[in-house]
Order: structure tokens, then C-alpha cells, then sequence
């Protein structure tokens, strides 16, 4: 939900440090699309993508600049490394930098900050999923804050799944799926409503530089041999990095509205392959068979790498009498309290 049409309602938080507060004109907003047509079947070929529920998913991948807010809120002791030095120095990806010292980190945005996080593991993706399920608390690395909400987290390790009740978290594997290749067939979609790429596709996807004119176009490594600007190789050729912003295909979106779902980055989602975790949608240095429906992976939950990033899934939406009502409750207890 957009959480700049809400008034600026108090966010309390509980931590080692005492009472802090956060008004809601400090957040950050996660756009997100509703995924509807509950009850889906399955796609007959993979066996993935049906949810039985309404849900919403993120527009795009988390973004540097939404990650960067994260590390502010929640990194000034980062005791379970959500930033990683490559954030500041790998040449092609990089896009966060931090200053001080422990106790007292800050981080910085470089260059355009709507391009997708990288180098972050599956626990930092799920901290920030129980940041956002929390509120977007300042404070410690702790419960409350990024610990306990959609995940309760053991350190950097253990096969953990998501928790009942949760607002904000990393998307199952079929909700990933579903948000990227269903459309129904009586609104327009493919005999089996299921396309074979996430821009509505069966044709494979162009590869260059965030076309905003090309409706099946996306960040990935392609050269057909043919040396016109498309299918070149790097869809960016390595100006400026390897991302391009999140969005910046800006035809080539999902049925249900979604951007990104193949390549730019990996992205992080719930599955539990044996000692793993999933992967979908390839990233800017894969091969086209990566974007496709099929195209499954997955990583040590623990690996940090510069083709890896993640979006967030929400259900049930929070609606907004709900918060206001959370609010001023919390305003309340706060002035019984002082």
C-alpha cells in the first residue's frame, strides 16, 4: 500500500535502547500489485504457479535506495552483515556505501538509486521482509526490529519458513511464478494460461538497454550476431554497471503488472530446495533460458553475489482503517505514558 496518502501516525518500537518512534512520512513505500484469480490451477507444464488466495507483490525488485533506509534504520551495529563491502566496490553492480565505524554506520546511495539491490543474502532479504512486517522500526538488529515478524531468524543459518499472520515477506515460489507468467485465457492469455517468458511471452524477450518503446524486451545477456543496438550482448554494454532501474523496461510488464520478473537479478523466493533456497528470473549476465518458465535455480541461502536480489510479496494488505486505528492507539498508550 502507499503509505504517503496515510497521516503521519506514530510507529513505536521497543528496543535495547528504549522507546523509539517513527512518524509514517519517514517511511519507505513498497509499490506493490494485487495477483488475483485465487484458485488457479497449476501451469500443466511445470506444475507451478497456483495459489489459492489474493495477494499482492512488488511492482519491481527492492531498490537501492529502499535498502539503503533499511540499513539506516537497522545497520548502525550490523551484527548479522545485511551490507556487504561489494555493495561500494564491485564495479559492476555497486550501489551502497558505508562510513564510520560499528555503533555508528551510515550508508549511502551511489548513483541511481532505483536500480535493484545486490549482494544480499536470503536472511537479509527476509530481515527486510520483518522490517517492513514490523513497521520500518528503528533500532538494533533484534526482535522487533528485523529478528522476529514474517520470519523468527537464528542468525545467518537453519531452513527457515515464513510465519502465520505475516504482512510482509519474501514471495513463495508460486506466488513468484504466478505474479510472472499467468494470465487467464479468457482474458487474453495463452491456451494453457500460462506464457513462457514474464512480458506476456513466447518469443524470447530482446535484450537492451531499458527499452521504454519495446513491449517484450529485457536485462539479460543475448547476441544474436547482429550488431543494431539489440541483442548486442549486455542489454547495457556496461555503462554505468550491469542494472538497469527497476521498471525501466516500462512496456514489458507482467499480466498482473509486475517489472523485472526476467532478468536484471535473480531473485530471492521461499522455496526450500534441499539445503537451498529458490531462484527465479535470471539477471543481466544470464542466458535467455533463465527468463523462461522453467528456468529454476537455487543458492546457498547464505551466498552474496551481484546478480541476486528480491521483491516482497504482501497478504493480507494491511488496510488503511486498520493502521489509523493501530495509531492511534499507540499515540494513545504513548501519552498515558509520559
Amino acid at each position: 500500500m502507499n503509505t504517503s496518502s496515510l497521516p503521519k501516525l506514530l510507529f513505536v518500537t521497543l528496543t535495547a535502547g528504549g522507546l523509539l518512534l517513527q512518524t509514517a512520512s519517514a517511511l519507505i513505500t513498497i509499490e506493490t500489485v494485487p495477483v488475483g484469480n485465487a484458485g488457479n490451477a497449476a501451469d500443466p507444464t511445470t506444475g507451478y504457479g497456483a495459489v489459492g488466495y489474493d495477494y499482492g507483490i512488488g511492482k519491481t525488485e527492492v531498490t537501492l535506495n529502499q535498502y539503503t533506509a533499511f540499513l539506516n534504520a537497522v545497520g548502525a551495529t550490523d551484527t548479522y552483515g545485511l551490507y556487504n563491502f561489494n555493495m561500494g566496490a564491485d564495479p559492476l553492480s555497486r550501489g551502497i556505501s558505508r562510513s564510520g565505524v560499528s555503533g555508528s554506520y551510515r550508508y549511502s546511495v551511489i548513483g541511481s538509486g532505483l536500480r535493484p539491490v545486490t549482494w544480499v543474502k536470503w536472511y537479509d532479504s527476509a530481515r527486510f521482509a520483518n522490517w517492513l512486517h514490523n513497521g520500518q522500526p528503528v533500532g538494533l538488529q533484534a526482535a522487533g526490529t528485523t529478528e522476529t515478524g514474517a520470519y523468527t531468524l537464528t542468525g545467518n543459518s537453519g531452513l527457515i519458513t515464513r510465519n502465520s499472520g505475516w504482512l510482509y515477506s519474501l514471495p513463495s515460489e508460486d506466488e513468484w511464478y504466478k505474479a510472472a507468467y499467468h494470465q487467464p485465457v479468457s482474458l487474453g492469455g495463452d491456451s494453457d494460461n500460462y506464457w513462457l517468458y514474464p512480458t506476456r511471452s513466447n518469443v524470447q524477450p530482446n535484450s537492451w538497454n531499458g527499452s521504454n518503446s519495446d513491449p517484450n524486451s529485457a536485462n539479460y545477456l543475448f547476441d544474436d550476431g547482429v550488431a543494431n543496438g539489440v541483442n548486442d550482448g549486455y542489454a547495457t554494454g556496461g555503462v554505468g554497471g550491469y542494472l538497469t532501474d527497476a521498471g525501466a523496461f516500462s512496456l514489458a510488464d507482467s499480466f498482473y503488472g509486475t517489472f523485472d520478473q526476467g532478468g536484471n537479478v535473480w531473485e530471492w523466493n521461499d522455496a526450500v530446495i534441499g539445503s537451498a533456497r529458490g531462484l527465479r528470473g535470471g539477471a543481466w549476465n544470464g542466458f535467455g533460458g533463465a527468463l523462461l518458465a522453467s528456468g529454476r535455480a537455487s543458492f546457498d541461502p547464505a551466498v552474496e553475489y551481484n546478480g541476486v536480489g528480491f521483491r516482497v510479496a504482501i497478504v493480507p494488505e494491511p488496510s488503511v482503517a486498520g493502521l489509523i486505528a493501530l495509531g492511534m492507539a499507540l499515540v494513545a498508550w504513548k501519552r498515558k505514558g509520559s
